[in-house]
C-alpha cells in the first residue's frame, strides 16, 4: 500500500521514522512518501519536504511567515494529488495538518492522525474539525483517551507514548568515550540544557539558562544542540568557561546528565523518562504570549506535571523566568529531598505512559483499517 505521512518538527521526526519502521514490518510492499527530516528518510521514507522549511514558533512568527506557510500547504496538496496515497497518516503538528486533512477529506483520502492535537490545551472547538475530517485517531497521552470519548463522544485509540520505545531502542554509550570526545571534564556533573529546537525558542532561552552557570562553578553545564540547527548557530553562546556543547546527541547527554534545565515540550518528558531532574522553563514573544495565556486553560504547561494532574517539576513561566529563580530552583534538585521526590515520581510517571510497544501498535492499526 501507498502511505503519506506528514510531520513538521523533531518529535515529529522521531516517532514517525519509529512509524516507518513498523510499517514496513507489517507491510513488506509500503511504498512511503513523506515530510519530516533525516530520520523518517534514514527509515526508508521518501523525503519531500524537511521539517527544518517548516519550523515556525508563536503567533507573531507564523504571521511575518504566512506566505511560506500557504506556499508550503498548497505544495502538499499537490504533492498528495499525484501520489495517491491509501491513507494520509498526520503525526501531530496540527496547525498545518488539519488544513490538509479538510482538503483530504473532500478530495476522497482516507485520514488517519497519530499524536494527537492537544485540543484539551486550547481551542477545543478543533474537535469538530476532527470528527470532520479524521477517519481514526491515535493517542499517546493516558488522559487524551477520556478528552475524547467521555467528554467529546469520539472514539480513539490509546496506543502508549512512543518515547518508551524510543528510548528502549537508544544504544549504550560509554560515558568517558563520549566526555573525551566532546572535551567535557572527566569528573564534573552534567547539568544539561536544552533550550529547544527553534531558532526563536533558543535565541529566547539560552542566555538565561546560562546566566546560571557561574553560581554552579562544581558542575559542567552542557547545550544540547538540536539537530534543527547548525552548530555554527550556538557559537555566540560558548564564552562561558564551565559551559560545553554537544550537537545532536540530545538522549546521550540526558543518559548521564545531572540535572537540566528544558524549555517546555515534548523535551520535558524525555528528561522525565531518563531520570533527570529538571526544572523547566518557557518564554514567548510578550504578544505570543499574551495571546496563549487567554487561550489556554491548563494549570501546567510541562508534560509531566500535565500527565501526573500535580506539580511534579517546578515551571518558571515568562517573568518568572529569571537568573535567581533558576538558581534557587536548580539548587533544589542537585541534592536533598526534593530531588529525591521528583525522582519518586517518576518511577509513577512511567507506569501511566502505557509500556512499549506504541509504533507496532499504531502500525497495525493503520495496516488493518487502511
Amino acid at each position: 500500500m501507498k502511505y503519506y505521512i506528514i510531520a513538521g518538527e523533531a518529535s515529529g521526526d522521531l516517532h514517525g521514522s519509529n512509524l516507518i519502521r513498523a510499517l514496513k514490518r507489517k507491510d513488506p510492499d509500503a511504498h512511503i512518501r513523506c515530510w519530516g527530516g533525516d530520520l523518517m528518510r534514514e527509515a526508508g521514507g521518501t523525503l519531500v519536504k524537511h521539517y527544518k522549511e517548516m519550523a515556525f514558533m508563536g503567533f507573531i512568527e507564523v504571521v511575518l511567515n504566512l506566505w511560506k506557510i500557504f506556499k508550503n500547504i498548497a505544495f502538499c496538496k499537490a504533492d498528495i494529488a499525484q501520489f495517491r496515497p491509501d491513507t494520509i497518516i498526520f503525526v501531530d503538528y496540527s496547525g498545518f495538518n488539519l488544513r490538509i486533512a479538510k482538503w483530504a477529506r473532500k478530495a476522497g483520502f482516507g485520514t488517519q492522525y497519530y499524536i494527537s492535537p492537544q485540543l484539551w490545551a486550547s481551542r477545543e472547538k478543533r474537535i469538530e474539525k476532527i470528527k470532520r475530517d479524521i477517519d481514526r485517531m491515535y493517542v499517546i497521552l493516558p488522559f487524551e483517551k477520556a478528552f475524547y470519548e467521555d467528554k467529546h463522544g469520539y472514539p480513539v485509540h490509546f496506543v502508549g507514548h512512543p518515547l518508551i520505545d524510543a528510548l528502549a531502542q537508544k544504544p549504550e554509550v560509554s560515558e568517558p568515550l563520549f566526555r573525551k570526545e566532546h572535551r567535557l571534564s572527566a569528573d564534573k556533573p552534567i547539568i544539561a540544557l536544552l533550550p529547544g529546537s527553534r531558532k526563536q525558542e533558543v535565541e529566547k532561552m539560552l542566555r538565561t539558562m546560562l546566566s546560571v552557570a557561574g553560581h554552579f562553578p562544581e558542575y559542567e553545564f552542557v547545550i544540547a544542540g538540536a539537530p534543527s540547527l547548525d552548530g555554527d548557530f550556538y557559537a555566540p553562546y560558548l564564552n562561558t568557561p564551565n559551559v560545553k556543547f554537544v550537537l545532536n546527541k540530545t538522549y546521550d547527554l540526558l543518559g548521564m546528565a545531572h540535572a537540566a534545565l528544558v524549555t517546555s515540550g515534548t523535551a520535558t518528558l524525555e528528561t522525565a523518562l531518563f531520570n533527570v531532574p529538571q526544572v523547566v522553563c518557557y518564554k514567548a514573544n510578550w504578544v505570543s504570549y499574551q495571546i496563549a495565556k487567554r487561550i489556554i486553560t491548563l494549570k501546567y504547561i510541562s508534560l509531566v506535571n500535565l500527565i501526573m494532574d500535580k506539580e511534579v517539576v517546578k515551571e518558571l513561566i515568562q517573568e518568572e523566568l529569571h537568573t535567581t529563580a533558576l538558581v534557587s530552583e536548580l539548587k533544589k534538585i542537585t541534592e536533598g529531598p526534593a530531588r529525591d521526590a521528583m525522582l519518586r515520581a517518576y518511577d509513577e510517571l512511567s507506569e501511566k505512559l502505557g509500556g512499549k510497544g506504541a509504533s507496532d501498535k499504531v502500525a497495525e492499526l493503520i495496516v488493518t483499517n487502511t
